[in-house]
């Protein structure tokens, strides 16, 4: 199965808070998984800690670049074409832009998006994991 982690996710399996479904940690563990994240979720991560919404042991930069390097998890870049998509998805679509962009990036690529936003595992247009 080739996955498209959620900032959510990524933080949900890294710190193994358990918040994950057990068919979506499954699925990420699995020896035949293609795990990616995306670009947009350094943001996301950055404005978290920053705002106070989340603690992390270390600064947010080594902590992304520790949990990508531990679990081999490729970075996808936010492209001309994901940013396209994700301003011309159909309705009715979430409205946070970070998001757009992960259901975008997750039809560009063709990859099933594992999240806990329910907005998200709504939308009828992405394949979804929860």
């Amino acid at each position: 199965m080739r996955l498209l982690l959620d900032t959510c996710a990524v933080i949900f399996f890294v710190e193994g808070t358990g918040d994950l479904s057990r068919d979506a940690t499954d699925a990420i563990q699995a020896a035949d998984a293609e795990v990616f994240v995306s670009a947009v979720s350094i943001g996301e991560l950055a404005c978290a800690v920053e705002r106070g919404n989340l603690k992390l042991k270390q600064h947010w930069r080594a902590w992304w670049k520790e949990a990508l390097r531990r679990n081999g998890w490729p970075c996808l870049p936010v492209t001309a074409e994901i940013a396209e998509e994700a301003y011309s998805l159909s309705e009715p679509i979430h409205r946070d832009p970070a998001d757009r962009i992960l259901i975008a990036t997750a039809r560009v690529e063709r990859l099933t998006l594992v999240t806990t936003d329910g907005k998200i595992l709504g939308y009828p247009h992405v394949s979804t994991l929860g």
